[in-house]
């Protein structure tokens, strides 16, 4: 088609007295088009209908629209090329300037950059919950940017405590094989506790952390985003451009997901500021090399381990050796997994659940808690109460199901069975079962309530422990007294 201008000078040209032919050679268009124009310089434009390579995906994009109006151009163009476009990022982005106009509000602000390993800029970003069966876990992104390459590390977490910051930042050091010389928070309380004016105070636990590293902290002043206008660039990059119309079942499958765009798509795409990739322009060597012992960041918490051979530790309880029941232990956990300590020397390890309420079990652990139950059942203490009848066995089995401590409550039951004789004994077992209350303190709390001891010399005790531990079964006098009574007839 004919622009404007060239109708323009079409007319011109016949004003000041050239001919068609002058004109289409001067103009080079053809002469035909030339007299058209002559004679009618408002003909309407013919729309010519041109394929493009965008077409099949047209009905994509408007999908993709239509979960989140707010998705960027670079994410779109990730997708439909996953889908098998081939066509480049400025025909999406100009398409979507017609479906979706945008009208931004800028302010202007001095731009500066930091040498190579001078500053990193750090935050946390909120991006919903992840389901885990009945149980909502919050979901949180750590972000870090190198701020002269650009280079971006993130992390994926449920929690935003101060353990957790400090194993992110960790793993983001890991990643850059080194530490900057400064880092660049904003208040949040597990980095700056304090702050009046220019003076701050800054979280000793998060000092602690950064000391052996050599890492100076700078907190940006409230209300001023530009001051790590980077990591704010860069939450909103993840937010856009990763997150959105991606499906994950757990924090390690969408960790991985993360990890596979950060050197596949973060890291690779030409930086609009710099005009290079952040990968290519990351100095490592500018970096401050790692310490040789880096800290534990953890989590860790006491436990004691309750009858059930088991600590409880975030809603859940994890199994541990039987022998450590009624130990004091301590429990270090990352996002992936929880070990129990005794003292120095970890005794159990478990796959971390992000659930609440389990019970989580490891075969070992179970296996030796019924070689232990065995035991116990050939022990004297056991056969002593045993051979009280089937009550009393009914009454033991029913105690192991209920998780009692076994050796304890068998010592209590033994005293009180010495203390009240078998008929007042074996009644309150009875009336115990009855309202399914298996625990030594309830067959006590019956005794004290229906019966009084009975008043009865101590038993002799042998020099040999074993043999007083010996019970015989109370014979039955039926057959002597028949017996007695046949002979007096």
């Amino acid at each position: 088609m004919i622009d404007r201008r060239t109708v323009f000078e079409i007319h011109r040209l016949a004003h000041e007295g050239y001919g068609v032919r002058e004109t289409a050679r001067r103009l080079a268009i053809s002469r035909k088009s030339v007299k058209k124009y002559l004679l009618d310089p408002d003909r309407p434009r013919m729309n010519v209908s041109r394929t493009s390579k965008l077409d099949p995906f047209r009905e994509t994009i408007k999908r993709l629209l239509d979960e989140d109006q707010k998705l960027s151009a670079s994410l779109i163009h990730q997708r439909i090329v996953d889908a098998g476009f081939t066509g480049g990022y400025t025909i999406v982005k100009d398409y979507l300037r017609t479906i979706r106009p945008q009208s931004r509000h800028k302010r202007a602000f001095i731009r500066f950059e930091s040498p190579p390993g001078q500053q990193c800029q750090i935050d946390w970003g909120h991006f919903g919950s992840i389901p885990y069966g009945d149980t909502q876990r919050k979901l949180y992104c750590f972000a870090l940017i190198e701020a002269h390459s650009r280079l971006i590390y993130l992390e994926f977490t449920h929690s935003q405590r101060q353990e957790t910051l400090h194993r992110a930042l960790l793993n983001a050091f890991r990643f850059m094989n080194g530490s900057p010389r400064e880092v660049v928070v904003d208040n949040m309380l597990t980095a700056v506790t304090e702050r009046e004016g220019p003076l701050i105070r800054f979280n000793d636990a998060f000092l602690d952390f950064l000391r052996p590293f050599g890492v100076l902290p700078r907190a940006a002043n409230p209300g001023k985003p530009h001051e790590k206008g980077k990591i704010e660039k860069t939450i909103h990059y993840i937010r856009h451009n990763f997150f959105p119309a991606r499906s994950f079942t757990s924090l390690a499958n969408l960790q991985a997901q993360s990890d596979h765009w950060r050197d596949h798509v973060a890291n690779m795409r030409i930086q609009a500021t710099t005009g290079k990739r952040p990968i290519e322009r990351f100095d490592p060597k500018a970096m401050r090399p790692l310490p040789e012992l880096l800290p534990d960041c953890r989590d860790i918490a006491p436990a004691k381990v309750h009858s059930d051979f088991a600590v409880r530790f975030d809603a859940n309880a994890y199994t541990v050796p039987p022998w450590a029941v009624g130990k004091n232990l301590i429990i270090k956990a990352d996002h992936h997994t929880l070990t129990v300590y005794l003292k120095e020397k970890p005794i159990a390890v478990h796959q971390r659940c992000w659930e609440r309420k389990r019970r989580i079990e490891l075969p070992a652990h179970n296996d030796e808690a019924r070689r232990y139950h065995r035991t116990l059942w050939r022990s004297p203490e056991v056969a002593a109460f045993t051979c009280l009848g089937e009550p009393a066995k009914a009454y033991l089995e029913k105690l192991i199901e209920a998780r009692q401590p076994l050796k304890k409550s068998l010592k209590k039951l033994l005293s009180l069975l010495h203390r009240y004789g078998p008929e007042a004994f074996i009644e309150a077992l009875n009336r115990a079962a009855d309202h399914r209350a298996y625990a030594a303190s309830y067959i006590e709390n019956i005794l004290l309530q229906t019966r009084k001891p009975r008043h009865q010399h101590p038993p002799v005790m042998l020099n040999d422990p074993r043999l007083n531990l010996i019970r015989l079964q109370r014979p039955s006098l039926a057959e002597y007294d028949a017996h007695v009574l046949k002979k007096k007839e």
